[in-house]
């Protein structure tokens, strides 16, 4: 039988986040080959949803942020608290890093530049990652397949919940995942917005020398999974890229922008489609 790569246990032993951003993150623009340039795509959409269609609040939780912080740098300018969260604590710790300004932590000046540059000055960038430092006010531990998966820790329902790739690594199969994206919701206030961003038919990823299993989803898996939860989709989109094989086997990114209505009326699930 083939080594389980996933799991709570795998994940402490094997995943460390300085490998993960150094493979992901690393921005160079222009280099098509180079799977740092993926992250612009996401800086995109993630500037629509907030700066263009106007997602704001009081609080806004990320969910599985892992070490990075470029999901977060449309969203600082749009809500007054952000709360960041993990499941590995050497995920947390190289957050904390970061906002302590250790020499040692990631540089994300490149990304920080072009997030600015969609926000029409470039220049700005230092002012923006001090604009994020100020806004991050706490890093929490997080458990996707819990009820809460904030627990022990109770919060009230906030303004907006993001989960970019998270997810899909942390479940096993479809009727997980479809709880997992049930309990993140639960988190969103009525009239709150949810908004994933997930692999497509994905079914592993590289992570400096060790791989990990991924869960194969499809958009139409991930737009159920969100109304079944009781969201209503107000748009998804494709990002168009893909990882060069030796990294992962994803085919492509999509975004999904949820809202969750005012008087929550939760749909019952949709079929669940099968893997291949």
């Amino acid at each position: 039988m083939a080594e389980k790569r996933s799991g709570k246990d795998y994940y402490r032993k094997n995943f460390f986040p300085k490998n993960y951003l150094n493979m992901y993150l690393t921005f160079v623009s222009g280099e098509s080959s180079h799977c740092g340039t993926a992250q612009a795509p996401i800086l995109d959409k993630l500037h629509k949803a907030f700066a263009e269609d106007g997602i704001h609040g009081d609080t806004l939780i990320d969910i599985g942020s892992g070490a990075s912080i470029h999901q977060l740098l449309a969203a600082c300018e749009s809500f007054k608290e952000i709360i960041v969260t993990d499941f590995l604590e050497q995920n947390r710790e190289e957050m904390k890093r970061w906002l302590m300004k250790d020499p040692e932590a990631f540089d994300w000046t490149p990304v920080l530049k072009y997030a600015c540059q969609l926000e029409g000055d470039s220049e700005k960038w230092k002012e923006k990652e001090e604009k994020l430092r100020r806004t991050i006010k706490q890093v929490l531990p997080c458990d996707v397949t819990l009820a809460n998966p904030l627990d022990p820790l109770v919060l009230p329902p906030v303004d907006c919940v993001i989960s970019t790739y998270c997810l899909e690594s942390a479940c096993d199969d479809l009727p997980a995942y479809g709880s997992a994206v049930k309990n993140v919701g639960s988190l969103v206030k009525p009239g709150g917005h949810l908004i994933f961003a997930a692999v497509m038919e994905e079914t592993y990823y590289m992570v400096g020398p060790h791989k990990f299993d991924c869960l194969w989803l499809t958009p139409e898996t991930v737009r159920d999974a969100v109304e079944g939860a009781g969201f209503e989709v107000l748009w998804s989109q494709s990002l168009g890229f893909t990882f060069p094989l030796q990294i992962c086997d994803a085919k492509d990114t999509i975004l999904i922008v949820a809202k969750k209505p005012s008087e929550s009326l939760v749909k019952e699930p949709k079929p669940v489609k099968g893997t291949p």
